[in-house]
């Protein structure tokens, strides 16, 4: 008789996988254990040295299918078992000497199985909202410590049942082992006021189908719900929440409902049914006669944001309202989603008409993650619960972390080859904000064992990740932003070597001083050469500019860099200021003549801005990026011919100057051509001259390889207009698609930096 130690690495706690280790050495004959130690999977096996190899091997490929097996180890055992016959999962052990950062699972959505008992009326959890097993439920969102046991998670508080206790300790059960196992007996209940379970559920349905706003406690943090076809409750939740513009998630009871209202691809199909239960962006059905969505819901827009039930309390709402529903974040605008009852009362009270809660507590802040496709390609807007923190691959060896940008805001830490991009934060441009990533930070450093020995950052001094980093008493490395966003690209698809970088964005400080947003880098994960541009504009008012695309197009029309165009004649430049407040026209004109707070920047971002504004689209923005939306949704479907572009020589870079087709756009539009042409006709000039950038680039000797970066790429028309136009040049090119894009995916690339760099001093 062989026996042998093994040891799996991964996301193998929390998924099930002892009750699969224990059913696997079960089915072959093998004698031996299997425990919980520190973050991993650890046990002994006794038996024939084939039937262990046999054993090994079924470990990387048959195991649960929340698990992710990075790595099974086979060691020398005791020279004989030192148990008896039959395989056995032994509780917990604590943390040995491996110093193998941990991974921690995310949260899973209801399984089949589960579904199929909560509307069961024989089964004894027949409408109990918290069901869960080995395959779903609440993970990272409940999880306090590790190894991952009921006592470290905020389940500790609900003693197990006769019924329950024997299905966790059942081998041949759904539940074995299965942490947050509950049921009405002995687990969490519903809340509402005074009413508990099935009265608190009545009273929250009630308050729905009254027209009201219900605070929700669902899996990482609370959320607003309303019904999604009511005009007035969606427009009184946008007043009280403050959020005039800025779309709303829509939560829908099944795939045939989801069908009804959007058009849904099999890529798309497949992750709003995964595990994870992302928000997905959709291209909206045209409606006839009375519209299933209020307007209100995402006004303007032509894709909506659909996702299927996470819970079983989703369900059973959704089960008595039988109509879509809103469910958004349970806070106020630019505030991280409230998860403690006491914070939650306080801040939503004014929103709220009613809290349908909960005695489980949330121990880790989770938004909803929201993705959307263009063609084949995954863009990750916003990397939350049920993908964060699931680690991400990533080539580093000793503990670095990136503490983010500003807005969008994530950190990542990272160690020996993996790294665990921490949840969505927001914008951190108030104090709870900071104070949620600082805690999420501690929490999660805690818990995979990653004690970071240097921090990358930004370059951005007014950042508070960046001034936070540089009062952490470690070595740091600062990072610029638009490197970070195409090595975070470069490093999710294993790019080595030197690859050219397109990053569109909005605003990201350069190693210059000034304010880039529109750059074509020949890079690899250690540095980078700027070899292409935008021309600068100057931002009226600096920051507030990003709120008023209108004065970011003042700026263009009065002060945009001179490469040899003349800007737009006057009487084109009249047809757009005689729109807008003549006081504030002056205003700007006077500060643009004498360089009065107006830096200049070379932004994609405020080009889309610009452009929006010109078109009578957006003047005022309630949220970031909002002209950049409605300029797309306008866009729509529209063909049209392209604007007149240049791109000159200036300075050793290659610039794209964007004069002359502001000066088309206006002349096109006094000529009568509608506004989504006109739309349509700039994305796809950007298109043209993202592809003239790089091919000058590559005619210089750039590689041919292309990472693409920033959240312009956000758009789905831009994106599939770049890269339609680079791959007919034959060049390999890559978008983010586990990684955010946008600013949510540059702590990852600061990390990759960080990393190279460390490795080149070696």
């Amino acid at each position: 008789m062989t026996v042998r130690r093994f040891h799996v690495e991964g996301i193998v706690q929390g998924v099930g996988f002892r009750p699969f280790v224990y059913r696997t050495a079960s089915a072959l004959g093998l004698d031996g254990w299997v425990a919980n130690v520190n973050g991993h999977v650890e046990g002994e096996v006794a038996g024939p040295l084939g039937t262990i190899d046999e054993f090994a091997a079924r470990l990387r490929t048959d195991a649960p299918a929340l698990a992710r097996v990075r790595r099974v180890r086979l060691t020398g055992g005791a020279p004989r078992p030192a148990y008896g016959p039959g395989f056995q999962v032994r509780h917990s052990a604590p943390a040995g000497g491996d110093a193998a950062p941990r991974e921690i699972p995310p949260d899973a959505a209801i399984c089949d199985a589960c579904l199929a008992e909560l509307h069961d009326p024989h089964d004894r959890r027949h409408r109990y909202p918290f069901i869960n097993c080995t395959d779903c439920g609440p993970r990272a969102t409940i999880i306090e410590d590790l190894p991952y046991d009921r006592i470290r998670t905020t389940m500790r508080r609900f003693p197990l049942c006769a019924g329950c206790a024997a299905e966790y300790a059942d081998p041949a059960d759904r539940r074995f082992h299965a942490e947050p196992v509950a049921c009405p007996a002995c687990g969490p209940r519903l809340a509402w006021e005074e009413l508990r379970g099935e009265e608190a559920l009545r009273a929250a349905v009630k308050a729905v189908e009254a027209g009201g706003i219900v605070a929700l406690k669902g899996l990482g943090g609370y959320q607003l719900v309303c019904d999604a076809g009511d005009p007035a409750a969606v427009s009184e939740l946008r007043r009280r929440k403050h959020r005039p513009a800025k779309p709303f998630a829509v939560m829908v009871r099944d795939l045939d409902t989801a069908a009804r209202l959007a058009r849904i691809g099999a890529t798309e199909r497949q992750a709003l049914t995964s595990p994870e239960r992302p928000v997905v962006l959709l291209a909206r059905r045209r409606w006839h006669g009375a519209a299933p969505l209020a307007p209100e819901v995402h006004p303007g827009l032509t894709r909506v944001g659909l996702f299927l039930p996470t819970t079983g309390l989703h369900h059973l709402l959704l089960d008595e309202l039988a109509r879509p529903l809103v469910v958004t974040s349970g806070n106020l605008s630019d505030e991280p989603i409230a998860v403690d009852d006491t914070e939650a009362r306080r801040t939503l009270a004014g929103v709220a008409d009613g809290f349908l809660t909960h005695d489980r507590p949330i121990r880790s802040r989770y938004d909803d993650s929201v993705v959307q496709f263009a063609g084949r390609s995954r863009i990750t807007v916003r990397r939350a619960r049920g993908l964060a923190p699931a680690p991400l691959p990533l080539p580093v060896r000793e503990p670095v972390a990136g503490a983010g940008a500003q807005l969008k805001h994530t950190f990542t830490l990272a160690a020996d080859g993996r790294a665990h991009l921490g949840p969505h934060t927001g914008d951190l441009a108030g104090l709870a904000a900071h104070d949620a990533f600082l805690a999420s930070y501690e929490h999660l450093k805690r818990l995979t064992g990653i004690e970071p020995t240097v921090l990358a950052h930004d370059l951005h001094p007014g950042y508070l990740s960046t001034q936070w980093a540089e009062a952490q008493p470690v070595r740091r490395i600062p990072v610029q932003h638009h490197h970070a966003h195409v090595a975070a690209c470069a490093a999710e698809h294993g790019v080595q070597g030197r690859f050219l970088g397109v990053a569109y964005d909005g605003l990201g400080l350069g190693d210059d001083g000034t304010l880039w947003g529109g750059e074509i880098l020949v890079a690899d994960l250690s540095g980078y050469r700027r070899v292409g541009r935008f021309a600068t504009a100057p931002l009226p008012g600096g920051d507030a500019a990003v709120r008023h695309p209108s004065r970011t197009a003042l700026g263009h029309l009065f002060g945009a860099e001179t490469l040899g165009s003349p800007r737009p004649y006057p009487w084109l430049t009249r047809s757009f200021t005689e729109r807008l407040d003549p006081a504030e026209v002056a205003a700007v004109r006077t500060m643009v003549a004498r360089g009065v707070n107006c830096p200049s920047a070379s932004s994609a971002g405020r080009l889309f801005d610009t452009v929006a504004a010109l078109l009578g689209l957006c003047e005022r923005a309630s949220y970031e990026g909002e002209a950049a939306v409605l300029l797309e949704a306008a866009a729509g479907a529209e063909h049209a011919a392209a604007l007149a572009h240049r791109v000159v020589r200036a300075q050793g870079l290659w610039v794209y100057d964007p004069a002359p087709t502001l000066a088309d756009l206006l002349q096109r539009r006094l000529d009568g051509e509608p506004v989504a042409r006109l739309a349509a006709a700039f994305h796809l000039t950007l298109g043209i001259v993202t592809a003239e950038l790089v091919a000058r680039a590559v005619a210089e000797g750039a590689p041919r390889t292309v990472c693409l970066g920033g959240g312009c790429f956000v758009n789905r028309r831009l994106l599939t207009e770049v890269k339609r136009r680079l791959h007919a040049q034959g060049l390999r090119v890559l978008v983010g698609g586990q990684v955010p894009v946008g600013d949510g995916g540059i702590s990852y690339g600061q990390t990759a930096v960080a990393a190279a760099r460390l490795a080149g001093e070696r």
